[in-house]
C-alpha cells in the first residue's frame, strides 16, 4: 500500500508516528518503530533527497524517545548528517547535528554534545535561504524542527538565554505557517525551558527572577490547551492538557503551589515516562506537599524519583535540581531546620556552577565560532569547484576527478556517462528561466540520490551532467544509470516539467585519456537520444549492448 501513497502523506505518516510514540508503552513503541522503517524504505526507494532526510530523522527520533532504543538511532544519524552534506540540505544536516547531541547526552558525552550543537547553530547563523524546491509553509516547518531540535539540547544542557534564543527564532519562523500539532509542540518546549531556568535560578538564590519564570510558564502552559486539542498527540479529547501532559500540569503547580494541584500531579507522575517529566513533576508535586504539611510524603517522592533517573545522563542540570530539593527537605527535622554551614558551602558550590555554566557557554560560543570559520574557509574553496545552481561539482572538479581516476594506478573498471535533459529547452520556452533552473537542481538532487555515495555527479555545462561510476563494470554503470533514468522519469509533472534523460555510457578503455572517453559517451548520448530519449545507451568499442 506505500507505494501507492504520496510524498507528502509519508512525510505526514511520520510526523504522526514521532508524536504516537512519545506517549505510548513500549510494545506499541516498538511497532511504530516498524512502521517507520518500512516508510523509510520506500522513501528511499523515491529517492527525493528532502523526504529521505526528514524520514530518516523520524527513524532516529521514534528510536531515541522510546527506551532502550537510543543506541540503535546512531546509523540513522549518521546516514542523515552524510545526505543531508550530500545533497546540500543545511538545516536538516544542522537538524541531524542537534540529534547527535541529544543522543550524545543520553549516553553521557556532555562534550560531545557541546560540539555537534555548536556545529549546527553554525550552520544555522548562516544567511539562510530557502530551499527552492519547497514552498514556504514547509520550509518555515523544516526550519523551525531544526531550531526546536537545537533549543531542546541546549535545553537539557543548562544554556538556558541561548536555548531562549533559538526557541524564539523557532517561534518566528513557525507563527504564520504551523498547523496545532506544531504550535503545542513548540509551546510544551517552551515551557520546559522555562522551568528548568526557574528551577537553576533558584539554587543561586535569584529567587525573583525564578518567580518570574515559571509565572511566564504557566501563561505559556494554558497558551498550549486551544492547539494541544487538535495536535496529534495522543490524548483523551474531553481532558485538558494540563492533566495529560507532565510538564504543563507541573507548570502550573510550580507558579502557584498548593493542595489543590495534589491530584493532577499524584496522576501526572504515573504518566511521566521520560527522565525531564519524573523530574519536574516530582518537583512540582513535592513541593505542593510541603504546602500540606506532608514532609514525609514529599521526601518520598523526591527520593522515588532520584532512584528512578540515577543512572540516566540525558538532563544532568535538572538531575542537579532534584537532588537540591531534596537537600533542602532532608535536613534536621525533615528540613524544617537549618544547617547553616552546610547551607554556606551548598551556595558557594551553587555560585562555583553558576560560573562553570558560563564557561560551558563561552566553550559552546567558541566551538560555534570555529565551525562557522572553518565554514566559510571551505565554503571559499569549494565554491571555485561548485556549481553554483545545483551544488554538484563544476566541470573544473570534474577534470580533477578524471585525471586522478584515470592516471591512478588502480586497475579497477571506470565507467563514464554523459547525461543530457530530454524536453528543458521546452521548459525555458514555456515557462521561464526561473522555472528552468528549478527543473535542473530537481534533477541534479535526484540523479545524485539514485547513485551510489562513491560515485561522482557533475554539471558539465547547460543542462549536460557527466557520471563517474569508479570499479564499476560496464553492465553494472548501465543498471544504476537506468535506475537514475527512471527515478527521474518517476517525478512529480510540477516538479520535473516532464524532462527525462538520455544518457549514454562508456568504460574506459587501456591508455585512453578522459577526453576520448567523454567524446564516446557524448556518441552513445546521442544514440538514446535517437532511440527516443527517456533510456541508457551503453557502448563496448564499437557496438551497442
Amino acid at each position: 500500500m506505500l507505494h501507492e501513497m504520496t510524498d507528502v502523506w509519508l512525510a505526514a505518516r511520520a510526523s504522526e508516528l514521532i508524536a504516537a510514540a512519545q506517549g505510548s508503552h513500549l510494545t506499541e513503541q516498538l511497532d511504530i518503530t516498524s512502521e517507520i522503517d518500512a516508510i523509510l524504505d520506500e522513501g528511499q526507494r523515491r529517492g527525493e533527497p528532502r523526504i529521505v532526510a526528514q524520514l530518516l530523522r523520524a527513524a532516529a527520533v521514534v528510536r531515541l524517545v522510546t527506551p532502550g532504543q537510543a543506541e540503535e538511532s546512531d546509523p540513522f544519524l549518521d546516514e542523515m548528517l552524510a545526505h543531508t552534506r550530500r545533497h546540500g540540505l543545511l538545516v536538516l544536516e544542522a537538524d541531524a547535528r542537534a540529534l547527535r547531541g541529544r543522543r550524545a547526552l543520553l549516553g553521557g558525552a556532555e562534550d560531545v554534545a557541546l560540539t555537534e550543537i555548536a556545529g549546527g547553530l553554525a550552520m544555522l547563523d548562516d544567511e539562510l535561504v530557502p530551499d527552492p524546491v519547497l514552498d514556504q509553509r514547509t520550509w518555515d516547518r523544516t526550519l523551525a524542527s531544526a531550531l526546536q531540535d537545537t533549543g531542546l539540547v541546549l535545553t537539557q544542557l543548562g544554556v538556558y538565554e541561548l536555548a531562549d534564543h533559538v526557541m524564539t527564532r523557532a517561534h518566528n519562523a513557525i507563527r504564520d505557517s504551523a498547523g496545532p500539532h506544531l504550535i503545542s509542540v513548540h509551546l510544551i518546549n517552551r515551557v520546559r525551558l522555562l522551568v528548568g531556568w526557574g528551577l537553576r535560578l533558584e539554587r543561586v538564590g535569584r529567587l525573583d527572577e525564578a518567580v518570574e519564570r515559571f509565572a511566564t510558564a504557566s501563561a505559556i502552559a494554558d497558551a498550549v490547551e486551544g492547539p494541544f486539542r487538535e495536535s496529534l498527540f495522543p490524548r483523551d479529547e474531553w481532558l485538558p492538557a494540563a492533566d495529560q501532559e507532565p510538564v504543563i500540569g507541573a507548570a502550573h503547580a510550580l507558579a502557584r503551589p498548593g493542595v489543590e494541584h495534589l491530584d493532577r500531579l499524584w496522576t501526572l507522575l504515573d504518566y511521566s515516562v521520560y527522565p525531564r517529566e519524573l523530574i519536574i513533576v516530582a518537583i512540582a508535586l513535592a513541593r505542593c506537599l510541603e504546602r500540606a504539611d506532608r514532609w514525609e510524603n514529599a521526601l518520598t517522592v523526591l527520593g522515588d524519583a532520584r532512584s528512578k533517573v540515577e543512572e540516566d545522563s540525558s538532563e544532568p542540570t535538572l538531575m542537579l535540581c532534584l537532588v537540591r530539593e531534596y537537600a533542602r527537605l532532608s535536613g534536621p527535622e525533615g528540613g524544617r531546620g537549618t544547617m547553616s554551614a552546610l547551607e554556606e558551602y551548598a551556595t558557594a558550590l551553587e555560585c562555583e556552577l553558576w560560573a562553570l555554566r558560563e564557561s560551558r557557554l563561552a566553550t559552546l560560543n567558541t566551538r560555534r565560532e570555529h565551525e562557522r570559520l572553518a565554514r566559510t574557509h571551505g565554503a571559499f574553496m569549494q565554491q571555485a569547484l561548485q556549481d553554483p545552481l545545483t551544488g554538484l561539482p563544476n566541470r573544473r572538479a570534474l577534470d580533477e576527478k578524471m585525471d586522478t581516476l584515470v592516471s591512478g594506478p588502480n586497475t579497477e573498471p571506470l565507467s563514464i556517462a554523459l547525461v543530457d535533459l530530454d524536453g528543458f529547452k521546452g521548459v525555458n520556452d514555456r515557462c521561464s528561466h526561473a522555472e528552468g533552473d528549478n527543473v535542473l537542481r530537481v534533477i541534479a538532487s535526484t540523479l545524485r540520490q539514485a547513485l551510489r555515495g562513491d560515485d561522482v555527479v557533475a554539471r558539465y555545462g547547460g543542462d549536460e551532467f557527466v557520471v563517474l561510476l569508479p570499479g564499476a563494470p560496464l553492465a553494472a554503470a548501465e543498471a544504476a544509470l537506468g535506475r537514475a533514468v527512471d527515478a527521474v522519469a518517476r517525478l512529480p509533472e510540477d516538479l520535473s516539467r516532464g524532462v527525462t534523460l538520455s544518457v549514454g555510457v562508456v568504460s574506459l578503455r587501456p591508455q585512453e585519456s578522459a577526453g576520448q572517453a567523454l567524446s564516446r559517451a557524448d556518441s552513445a548520448m546521442y544514440l538514446a537520444k535517437r532511440e527516443g530519449g527517456s533510456r541508457v545507451a551503453a557502448v563496448a568499442g564499437g557496438d551497442v549492448l
